[in-house]
């Protein structure tokens, strides 16, 4: 198969392109936090971050950072007019309270029923970092993940079943991934969009298990 992977910024931008006008949307730490930089301008997004900001704007250009403004991965960020800042206590019953419209996370596993494993493989010696992220992914009116589809070893990381610590249960809605885009149905992974050259025979010899096309 003779196909090219969306690149980081890509695949951000595929993730951007779907967040609707005036979500208030949460960007789990690692990849998803590219979400911010690809908002497109004529589109009112207000952007949350678990450590206490509400109207983040995209990273700031080099040499511009504020260490004293900084999401809740340490990242610099900056702030949009209007923007608050306020307790972390009070930004956790934000997300408890259903009051997010999206959270886009990270995973490490996702089953074809929408269970997420994203904050411990389970090994020995790994250090877990659960975060916000059982918070966001129960939360979230809709729990969305970014990620590559394979593991570094080559093993697929949408499973018929996780094989790690759950996150939470039934709650991923869609998976973004840098071959393709799905949704979690009853009935299984239903593939959205694919990238060029890949088809859906060999997306589905990937990840070993069925898929349907939406």
């Amino acid at each position: 198969m003779n196909y090219t992977r969306r690149t980081k910024d890509e695949l951000a931008a595929r993730v951007a392109q779907d967040i609707p006008e005036g979500a208030t949307v949460n960007l789990g730490i690692g990849q998803p936090t590219l979400v911010a930089n690809h908002i497109p301008a004529d589109r009112e997004i207000l952007l949350h971050s678990e450590n206490g900001i509400l109207g983040m704007g995209p990273a700031p250009a080099a040499g511009q950072e504020d260490y004293d403004l900084i999401n809740a991965g340490k990242q610099p960020v900056t702030l949009l007019a209007g923007g608050a800042f306020f307790h972390h206590a009070d930004s956790f019953a934000m997300m408890r309270g259903g009051h997010l419209d999206i959270c886009v996370l990270g995973a490490f596993q996702v089953s074809a029923t929408g269970d997420l494993a994203n904050w411990h493989t389970g090994e020995p010696g790994a250090i877990p970092a659960v975060g916000g992220a059982m918070d966001l992914a129960i939360g979230a009116k809709q729990t969305w993940v970014m990620m590559d589809l394979m593991t570094k070893q080559g093993q697929s990381k949408l499973v018929a079943q996780c094989s790690y610590p759950l996150t939470g249960i039934a709650c991923v809605k869609r998976i973004y991934t840098d071959l393709a885009t799905l949704a979690c149905t009853p009935e299984g992974f239903q593939v959205i969009d694919l990238v060029p050259g890949l088809s859906m025979q060999g997306l589905s010899e990937l990840i070993g298990l069925p898929l349907r096309m939406s």
